[in-house]
């Protein structure tokens, strides 16, 4: 690896791939790898990327778990696209402020795990925002973003405000089916109660399943996007929040 390259990737350890990158927009035969052969920089840049995993807070070889997440892709493995195209997604999803809550990441080699610059400071609790949206085939339901969790009651209002509504705009009267997953306040008995009230039919849904919807996607597109442009205040966050979810194309809906 040529040492000019080596340097600025140990100046700048907490740069993205994307920024170093942008930095190394030089022709692939002027950067040469030490076994003498021409390299892109990205492939440099991925030989000293390190990022941290998320730590999993269920146990992923639960067996009884393992058996209902195989009996719903059996039962759900004969659906057609236009039966899949009925449903409306749901999910939410927490963003931090100044890295997305997409993952932080530096640039180290395997020798420098304990160096003092592979470490990132950060305060205790950062700023954040949960966010709630729903999408369907037909494109992005409404949006909403608040601070601070979530019980029955609050999830009650954001699915009368903003789910039935954007049902609504959606399916147009076509038939329906709401999809959330196993969190407790989707599970709580006033939040059941409403929705069979509401005559919300809802999609069975394994719990501790892993991420199947496909509104994961999307998130992780937001906040792939939102990391260049490093969030610092919570409004910038909101504000980057809805241009991105404004921005989701219909044909990018219909891929995922």
């Amino acid at each position: 690896m040529p040492m000019i390259f080596r340097q600025h990737c140990i100046k700048n350890r907490h740069d993205s791939v994307m920024e170093i990158t942008a930095w190394a927009q030089t022709p692939p035969e002027i950067i040469v790898c030490e076994h003498g052969s021409p390299c892109h920089p990205q492939m440099q840049v991925k030989a000293l990327l390190c990022k941290e995993e998320a730590i999993c807070e269920h146990d992923p070889d639960n067996t009884i778990q393992k058996c209902r997440r195989l009996l719903w892709t059996k039962v759900h493995l004969k659906w057609t696209e236009a039966k899949w195209k009925t449903v409306l997604w749901s999910d939410e999803s927490k963003s931090e402020v100044l890295l997305g809550n997409h993952g932080r990441h530096v640039l180290r080699t395997k020798e420098e795990r304990g160096h003092p610059a592979s470490y990132q400071r950060s305060v205790q609790k950062p700023a954040s925002l949960m966010v709630w949206g729903c999408l369907s085939a037909y494109g992005t339901g409404s949006l909403h973003i608040s601070k601070g969790t979530t019980n029955g009651e609050r999830y009650i209002q954001v699915s009368e405000q903003h789910m039935r509504p954007s049902r609504q705009r959606l399916f147009q009267g076509r038939p329906c089916i709401f999809q959330q997953d196993n969190a407790k306040p989707h599970t709580a008995s006033i939040t059941t109660a409403w929705l069979r009230n509401r005559r919300v039919r809802v999609l069975n849904w394994p719990a501790c399943s892993p991420d199947l919807s496909p509104i994961e996607d999307i998130w992780h597109i937001m906040k792939r996007k939102m990391r260049q442009r490093r969030q610092r205040t919570v409004e910038h966050l909101e504000s980057c929040i809805r241009h991105e979810w404004d921005s989701i194309p219909l044909s990018k809906l219909q891929q995922v």
